[in-house]
């Protein structure tokens, strides 16, 4: 089983440096010790955090959701569209996750940016290691980019712990699998774009840093890995066989290497499916389908998120029924950031209120008792609600008194400070319209994210201690608590030891 480095969430070895309160942290020799900020200062954080709660039971299962971008507007806007769908007013409507008994706010800032990408917030996450924008599941000590030293500042994700821990794991996304989010779970990279070879750099290949999709045939399963689904099977295919690689077939590779697994194409490969573990779904050449794209064929050839989310719990509870271990599963809403980006609130609102359906299943397939469930979002968009709109007012709409679409100043309920919709928008389309962007302040391809705080919903075993303000790496102390992870399972660990024992 492959062994990483990682900072132990509950094991640190801290001495106090200065009067001023700063701490150097101990690490594995050949790991240089640095200083380490407040917000890296996850064991001190804890403690302090667990005298003032009652500790509870023990979680044995860990579902962690995250919406992609999903910011408070987000799910303010969201909650009203559904409820309109419903045919009442919307404002009073709940998201699933939204009626959960606890809740915080979550800083989502990167060690080097005030305004976070999905790389650095995802692997503080998964970690408790808040570390450089584009970055996954690698120390802020590196520079982004740069392969040569790069596996000494490894850091051990929530996954492999469990999963050195005996506990079954899973990721899923609607994104590529390879992409920022669910690639932090398994692959350890200096460089959230390295996903497939051929995007490796030329310094990378001379130092042998690996790229995500290989990690994840090579790294994730070969350390415990039981389920990985999601799009991106482009970058597990040849340039030949309409893939992107230039080195192997990594599906072919996968099937040599785990005869007992299950590879899923399609929808109809995941509702055919057996129990048997692992099980790799790549259900689309790059993303997954937005859901309200995939929900107009009268077969769908691929899954939606509900059902991969469905199909991961049952095939994880049988593979622990007889374990004293459960199991732990991340599944990433990856599209409502991509709907943000393109300026589309439609699409954005649709794919939350699916994600919110995802949740409402897992809850339903799990007990309070022994789950943990938690919902949250790795950073915000631009994305705002303006106007005195009437109660009830359609949410996809144009503002209270701004009707009159000819006229120049008519603007929408949502809009963006910044993205395409600042020189597209027109209105030749009904703000309704599927297609509709909403208008943007500042013209730019691509609508950007935000800085604000994000909020985090959760229930079961370890919820007692979501409430007030949180640093994000926080969140990964809080699940390794709630799971009662020994230290043994999150020591530091060489990332340069042999692949097996």
């Amino acid at each position: 089983m492959p062994k990483f480095l990682t900072r132990a969430p509950l094991a640190l070895a801290v001495t106090l440096a200065t009067a001023s309160g700063a701490v150097m942290a101990q690490m594995t020799p050949g790991y240089s010790a640095y200083e380490v900020p407040d917000y890296q200062q996850g064991e001190a954080w804890l403690q302090q955090r667990l005298q003032q709660t009652d500790p509870g039971k023990k979680a044995r299962n860990l579902i962690f959701f995250l919406g992609d971008g999903m910011n408070i507007a987000t799910l303010t806007a969201s909650r009203i569209y559904q409820g309109q769908l419903m045919g009442r007013t919307g404002e009073e409507n709940s998201l699933s996750f939204e009626r959960f008994p606890a809740s915080a706010l979550v800083k989502t800032y990167n060690t080097n940016q005030q305004t976070p990408d999905s790389a650095g917030t995802i692997t503080a996450l998964m970690t408790g290691v808040k570390t450089e924008a584009g970055v996954l599941s690698i120390g802020p000590e590196q520079e982004r980019g740069t392969c040569a030293g790069a596996k000494a500042h490894e850091v051990a994700t929530l996954l492999e712990n469990a999963s050195a821990a005996g506990y079954a794991t899973g990721v899923v996304s609607t994104a590529r699998i390879t992409h920022a989010t669910p690639a932090a779970t398994y692959a350890h990279s200096i460089e959230r774009d390295w996903e497939s070879d051929a995007d490796l750099s030329e310094e990378a290949r001379q130092n042998g840093c690996q790229d995500i999709a290989r990690q994840l045939i090579d790294r994730g399963f070969a350390g415990g890995l039981d389920v990985a689904m999601g799009g991106g099977l482009g970058n597990f295919l040849l340039a030949s066989a309409n893939g992107r690689r230039q080195d192997e077939d990594l599906t072919a590779r996968f099937r040599q290497q785990y005869p007992q697994g299950q590879l899923l194409l399609s929808r109809n490969d995941l509702m055919a499916m057996s129990p048997a573990t692992p099980i790799l779904g790549l259900f689309s050449t790059s993303h997954m389908d937005y859901e309200a794209d995939r929900r107009k064929a009268d077969e769908p050839a691929q899954p939606s998120l509900e059902e991969m989310t469905l199909t991961a719990i049952r095939v994880l509870q049988e593979q622990t029924r007889s374990s004293d271990q459960g199991y732990v599963l991340v599944i990433e809403s990856g599209r409502i950031d991509h709907a943000h980006h393109a300026g589309n609130a439609y699409r954005a609102l649709d794919e939350t209120v699916q994600l919110s359906d995802a949740v409402a299943t897992a809850d339903q397939l799990t007990n309070d008792d022994d789950t943990l469930i938690i919902v949250t979002a790795d950073h915000s968009h631009t994305f705002s609600m303006a106007g005195y709109q009437q109660r009830g007012a359609p949410i996809l709409g144009y503002a209270n008194g701004n009707e009159d679409k000819q006229e120049d100043t008519a603007y929408t309920t949502l809009g963006y400070a910044n993205g395409p919709g600042a020189t597209a928008h027109n209105h030749d389309k009904e703000p309704e319209d599927p297609d509709y962007l909403q208008a943007a302040l500042a013209p730019m391809s691509d609508e950007t994210h935000g800085s604000d705080d994000v909020a985090a919903h959760a229930k079961g075993p370890g919820s007692q201690w979501f409430h007030g303000q949180l640093e994000q790496n926080s969140l990964y102390h809080l699940m390794v608590q709630s799971l009662q992870l020994s230290g043994s399972e999150s020591e530091s660990r060489s990332a340069n030891a042999e692949q097996s024992e």
